[in-house]
């Protein structure tokens, strides 16, 4: 069975596309789709780095039912695949709504994507994609015998989340999700079905979004953590026990372990690695969505960088807890709140909103390679001191947890009253018992050009992962 290939598009490349495809004159309209990868073992992930319109004056014939052009217009677009080692994909539309190929559109990709192939030379996938007038797609890739494999999903990662599969409806519903599935439609919890899902850190935050994935019907979920259990995670980490504390267990054993006792069908995969590892990275980018469970700065910041350069949607989950001493020495709560910040490829960043600086994932990184020279700065007063071990609660991480959650399903399945724009950023407090949210604004300086970029060398632009993987 060949790997199956899924392209990715961020909410802005999707827009633009669109816009392109469909000028509103009824005809239809092409264009070329430069696209970086992740060459997985479970996927083979095509993202989307570049879009380059067919100017309709270019375009021999544009009719309701067909679009030609001059193969060597795009001649500059293909020098630059080979050049740059990246797939390509020709996407036009059909107008009328048919979804299907047509014989027209098989005479002319049996034509033209075998000289894409000569043209790149390398061993990569091309293929062509079809959009329909409410943006829905659908596409195939050469194969080699030159006959054509579908495109397994198409995603778009937007304010809405969408995922478009070539076999829609194939997918039969356990009667334990019928109860989803009343609330939010059986075609969102299909799609649930079928994702993949990275959740990074496996204690506070992590345990329950695992717990609610795997209860929800999700694929799979990659479980990422190398720590092993201590007396002080029985607190947080659900089903764990002190006799996984006595054998010290690693967190993510206890957590996938208790995931597949249910017998509910999710396969998860255990990756008992720090994030900072290559493989752990190619591992997460292979994924359709990503949890950040982790309170590390630069763990953080690696994670919004993998979801740039691969195209997939990020939510980020922060607690705190802030507990100060009153004059009698007893310790008195003074603020208990959390943020979910949805991070969209190409927009805002954790480091643009504010929440750290380079300075800060700079900081962490010392921190995490050379403890002592941590140290020596944070005394000499170069850098902040990060607390060892933060304050946490159950019932305040299964909160923050589960507004996560919640945000993904809404994303899925839109049901607020207003626009999911409006709620890029949620943020909790429980001692005022009040909600906040902020819209999307703004593009990051430093990942915001980095959408679709996929492998690349070193990985994600960063040479610590290049010496790790030589190391």
């Amino acid at each position: 069975m060949p790997v199956p290939v899924t392209l990715a598009l961020s909410g802005d490349q999707h827009e633009h596309l669109k816009s392109i495809l469909f000028p509103g004159d009824g005809n239809e309209a092409v264009a070329i789709l430069l696209c970086g990868r992740r060459a997985g073992d479970r996927r083979h992930r095509l993202a989307v780095r570049e879009i380059h319109g067919i100017p309709y004056e270019e375009c021999v014939e544009r009719t309701p039912m067909r679009v030609t052009w001059p193969p060597d217009y795009i001649a500059p677009i293909l020098e630059r695949a080979a050049d740059e080692g990246l797939s390509v994909i020709k996407v036009h539309s059909h107008p009328g709504g048919h979804a299907a190929f047509s014989l027209t559109d098989d005479k002319g990709d049996a034509q033209l994507l075998p000289m894409i192939r000569g043209w790149v030379e390398a061993d990569i996938p091309h293929g062509s994609a079809i959009m329909l007038p409410d943006g829905q797609m659908f596409g195939r890739v050469l194969n080699a015998d030159n006959g054509f494999d579908p495109i397994n999903c198409i995603s778009v990662a937007g304010d809405d989340l969408h995922f478009w599969y070539a076999d829609a409806g194939g997918v039969g519903l356990p009667s334990f999700v019928a109860s989803h599935a009343q609330a939010f439609d059986d075609g969102t919890i299909e799609r649930f079905r079928r994702l993949s899902f990275a959740v990074i850190g496996a204690s506070g935050t992590g345990s329950p979004t695992i717990e609610q994935l795997v209860r929800l019907g999700a694929a799979v979920v990659v479980s990422v953590d190398d720590d092993h259990m201590e007396e002080r995670n029985v607190n947080r980490i659900l089903n764990s026990t002190m006799e996984d504390v006595r054998h010290k267990r690693s967190k993510v054993d206890v957590l996938a372990d208790a995931a597949e006792r249910t017998g509910l069908g999710t396969k998860i995969i255990r990756v008992k690695k720090n994030l900072w590892d290559p493989d752990v990275v190619r591992e997460v980018a292979q994924c359709d969505i990503i949890f950040g469970c982790m309170d590390t700065v630069d763990g953080r910041y690696l994670l919004n960088a993998i979801a740039s350069y691969y195209s997939i949607p990020y939510f980020d989950i922060g607690v705190r807890l802030d507990a100060v001493k009153s004059p009698t020495g007893k310790a008195r709560i003074r603020e208990v709140c959390g943020t979910v910040n949805y991070l969209r490829p190409g927009r805002s960043s954790l480091v643009s909103r504010g929440l750290f600086s380079m300075s800060d994932v700079a900081a962490a990184g010392l921190r995490r390679n050379d403890p002592r020279a941590h140290e020596r700065q944070v005394e000499d007063g170069y850098i902040r001191g990060v607390l060892a071990h933060r304050p946490a609660v159950i019932s305040v991480n299964m909160f923050a947890s589960s507004l996560a959650v919640n945000e993904l399903l809404a994303r899925l399945h839109p049901f607020r009253e207003e626009s999911n724009g409006a709620y890029a950023a949620v943020i909790f407090s429980l001692a005022s018992m009040e909600f906040f949210y902020d819209p999307e604004e703004g593009i990051c300086d430093i990942l915001g050009g980095k959408v679709g970029f996929g492998d690349t060398s070193p990985l994600l632009g960063l040479m610590e992962l290049s010496k790790r993987q030589g190391a």
